[in-house]
């Protein structure tokens, strides 16, 4: 019993005619959201380095792009969007609390190491 994927991406607004056309469409938005973050890194505009929640604009940029790629590579080449909605939702929820985890952490630890580099001592000792 053969399977049909579901042929159309961005909720439906882009439809393709075949698997192989649907592969060529997702793999080309991804090169360009891969091509701005490249063309970020490398000019770093000077209107993106506000500080906004602790970190830079351009950072915060930078993990949005990353979460987009990360969605459309499992939802779309991984086939999750295929999948149950229990199992959607159990691998997508897991992938989010450890998202939020991680950039906790990153917050966390990066701004505690750029005051001791600044002010030259230990202000909390665990």
């Amino acid at each position: 019993m053969a399977h049909e994927h579901k042929l159309a991406i961005f909720r439906g607004t882009v439809k393709f005619k075949s698997n192989t056309q649907k592969i060529w469409g997702v793999l080309i938005f991804l090169t360009i959201v891969t091509a701005i973050e490249v063309i970020l890194g490398i000019y770093k505009p000077e209107s993106l380095m506000a500080k906004f929640i602790g970190m830079k604009l351009l950072n915060w940029i930078f993990i949005i792009l990353t979460i987009v790629k990360a969605y459309y590579i499992t939802w779309d080449f991984m086939h999750m969007r295929d999948e149950t909605k229990a199992l959607r939702r159990m691998v997508v929820w897991t992938a989010v609390f450890l998202i939020c985890y991680l950039i906790f952490i990153l917050l966390q630890e990066g701004g505690y190491i750029e005051s001791v580099y600044t002010n030259g001592f230990v202000k909390r000792d665990f």
